[in-house]
């Protein structure tokens, strides 16, 4: 039984009038992309890693629509809501039926229903099937796509890191004060022409790193630029600059996004899409020199890479003790770890692409300026060291029939030590899919660039087994459930003790009904063991619990009108020992129409969790190229309005504003971030226009 506190019924005015506010100045744009739907959907569960990276990947897929009748297999598995065998049934009908007249006949494809055929339209569109797919390259100044972005936003509240200290103060605390302004702003250009060649470049500052002066005399702390050639003859792919490299399942390199069973049951276990374009603005998760694709015929493609970047990283006598990954420079600390390594990647990739079978051969070679030797402690004592490093993995995929795949890849490093990751998926229907995952990351097993499904941030000291199911129950009823179990060998951060053994479980129920409703109730658990200190001030280690309900409704009442109700329960303990609860409930309200150029959202969430370890995760509608995932803690509630208008097809501008109100406290976060008071607020603009 809830207690609701006076202050609640407060937001929940405050709620009402900006409501009101917005249906004044708001004549229901066109409804949010409904791919979106799903991205928010997945973007719940605490399992998906690089969910900014996901975002961004999907959101430039929309942009760049892909012929649905020249579509091949590589290219619609860059999107994650279709499963393998969907995939096959379209195209399929492709090859029986010939090209498609219309979005309307994918109704014919067997096993497409229309939630799955509302996110596909996003992402494609039917047009002839040229008979000279070359493009006419006189017309590269006339026929392109131009687009520039930008992006600025700032906290409203005056934090410790931009307070005013004396020159003396500051002598003996350089790191108490930022470089720069508290202003965050970035700019992204992009450049196409007929899907065959893409340019982007992009420049961005965060908070509290200087702005032509200090480090940055020459303006943004990261410049980034990107070139893309790509279908031309035998040239699959050419890239220079900025790019990311993704072969096999991870096993030995993977710049881009991971996703768990939480994400798709169906789609889990595909094969990195190779060497691609990088326009992101972040600052991790790339490569940057060139790289190339040769496809020998329809069956073979040989891939050729070379990166080279200075890295971030805390050096101590020449030698390399941790990298720094998060691209902040806005202390004197953080320049002082500024480009202090520099690192040689070359790699290369040999594939074949039968009709059974896919098969590739992925060698990388690291190597560093510097030893990289990390403090020793006893969890890390397999870290890797060293300045040169080595991996070579063999991926494979087996279609022993349309209803049985067998996939999985097999590394080793310079060492000798072994990963392996193997799948079996057997789909007895279109609509449903069982899954069986085995993995084994030897403890003494590194790549330094991998990035593999796995309970560790690292492919390393892991062994487990999963299984997991998706189905369709009903018409319009899909189950989605899986259970992981794994085994750790080795010590851990936090976990003072070998041979650790921990369970992972999913099951999520979701309906929909077309155009209206969509209800989608999930239950997780983990349990896996980790340090504690009890009462007696003895440390222990005990199975840490952390058990979680996400409950959502969608409702459409009207077709410029949607409401989505959000619930969150979570519940964390040590063993039978300190049971804390979390609890969360939120409101987003979007009005929508096709008739008028602005649209806009007010969403409103109330929480309250017993500490850190019991936060709520919840998503909230945010600008393009940003993913707004609200880390929860505390007492308190969240509000925010996000703006857009639409000029025609070339121009758009967004603006949104949050506001954070704490109750149990009157200081917000610590060090420099800290903030008086138990209100923040944050406010960004973004304009784009498109020639």
């Amino acid at each position: 039984m809830f207690i609701v506190d006076n202050w609640l019924n407060n937001m929940w005015k405050c709620l009402l009038i900006n409501w009101l506010l917005i249906c004044c100045f708001l004549t229901p744009v066109c409804a949010q992309s409904e791919w979106m739907e799903w991205n928010e959907q997945v973007s719940s569960d605490e399992e998906m890693r690089n969910w900014t990276l996901m975002d961004e990947e999907l959101q430039e897929l929309a942009e760049h629509l892909l012929n649905l009748n020249t579509a091949t297999r590589e290219q619609l598995e860059q999107l994650p809501f279709l499963s393998d065998q969907l995939i096959e049934n379209i195209l399929y009908y492709l090859y029986k039926y010939g090209a498609m007249l219309s979005i309307n006949e994918l109704w014919g494809v067997e096993g497409m229903d229309w939630r799955t055929r509302r996110y596909l339209q996003d992402f494609v569109y039917v047009g002839e099937v040229p008979a000279d797919r070359k493009p006419d390259w006189r017309k590269i100044w006339t026929r392109n796509k131009q687009e520039l972005l930008t992006r600025v936003g700032r906290s409203l509240n005056q934090k410790a890191g931009y307070a005013g200290y004396s020159a003396e103060t500051l002598d003996k605390y350089p790191n108490r004060k930022y470089l720069g302004d508290a202003f965050y702003h970035n700019i992204r250009y992009r450049f196409s022409f007929a899907n065959r060649l893409f340019f982007s470049f992009s420049a961005e500052k965060d908070a509290g790193e200087p702005f032509f002066r200090g480090a940055n005399r020459k303006g943004y702390d990261f410049y980034a630029a990107s070139f893309l050639l790509q279908d031309i003859g035998q040239l699959k792919t050419l890239v220079l600059g900025n790019y990311r490299a993704n072969f096999g399942y991870g096993l030995v390199l993977n710049t881009g996004a991971s996703m768990g069973l939480g994400t798709s049951v169906a789609s889990f276990g595909r094969m990195g899409s190779g060497l691609t374009r990088f326009t992101s603005t972040a600052e991790t998760g790339y490569l940057r020199g060139i790289g190339g694709t040769w496809q020998w015929n329809k069956r073979w493609n040989v891939s050729a890479f070379y990166s080279f970047r200075n890295l971030d990283a805390l050096v101590d006598n020449s030698e390399i003790r941790s990298f720094k990954t998060d691209g902040m420079h806005r202390l004197q600390k953080d320049l002082e770890k500024k480009n202090t390594v520099s690192n040689h990647l070359v790699g290369s990739h040999l594939s074949y692409n039968g009709k059974y079978l896919e098969a590739g051969l992925t060698a990388v070679y690291n190597y560093y300026d510097k030893l990289l030797n990390p403090v020793e402690k006893l969890y890390n004592r397999f870290e890797p060291r060293g300045r040169q490093f080595l991996n070579v993995g063999l991926h494979y995929k087996w279609f022993l029939s349309h209803r049985w795949m067998w996939a999985g890849e097999t590394a080793i490093d310079r060492q000798g030590a072994i990963a392996t990751l193997n799948t079996i998926r057997y789909s007895p229907t279109v609509h449903t899919t069982w899954i069986l995952i085995n993995r084994y990351y030897d403890k003494r097993y590194h790549s330094l660039l991998s990035n593999a499904w796995g309970e560790n941030s690292k492919t390393s000291n892991e062994a487990g087994i999963c299984i997991g199911l998706e189905t369709k129950i009903l018409q319009s009823v899909n189950l989605s459930a899986y259970g992981d179990f794994f085994y750790f060998p080795w010590y851990r951060y936090q976990v003072d003790r070998r041979n650790t053994l921990g369970v992972s479980g999913n099951i999520q129920l979701s309906y929909s009904h077309p155009h209206s409703l969509g209800v989608l109730i999930r239950y997780g658990i983990k349990n896996k063991a980790k340090n504690h200190t009890l009462s007696d001030e003895r440390k222990y280690v005990l199975p840490y619990i952390r058990q979680r309900v996400h409950a959502q409704v969608a409702y459409m009442p009207y077709p410029f009108l949607t409401s989505k109700t959000v619930a969150e329960f979570v519940r964390t303990s040590y063993g039978s020992n300190d049971k804390e609860n979390g609890y969360a409930l939120g409101e987003t309200l979007k009005l929508a129409s096709e008739d008028f150029p602005l649209q806009g959202s007010i969403s409103g969430v109330w929480f309250r969790t017993d500490n850190y370890d019991s936060r709520v995760y919840l998503y909230e509608p945010g600008l393009l190229y940003t993913f707004s995932m609200n880390s929860l803690e505390g007492r308190g509630y969240r509000m925010a309005v996000n703006l857009r208008y639409d000029g025609g097809k070339r121009w758009m501008l967004q603006a949104k504003w949050g506001w954070t109100h704490y109750s149990d406290r009157n200081r917000i976060s610590s060090g420099t971030e800290e903030i008086a008071g138990n209100n923040k607020a944050d406010i960004q603009l973004q304009l784009r226009v498109k020639w």
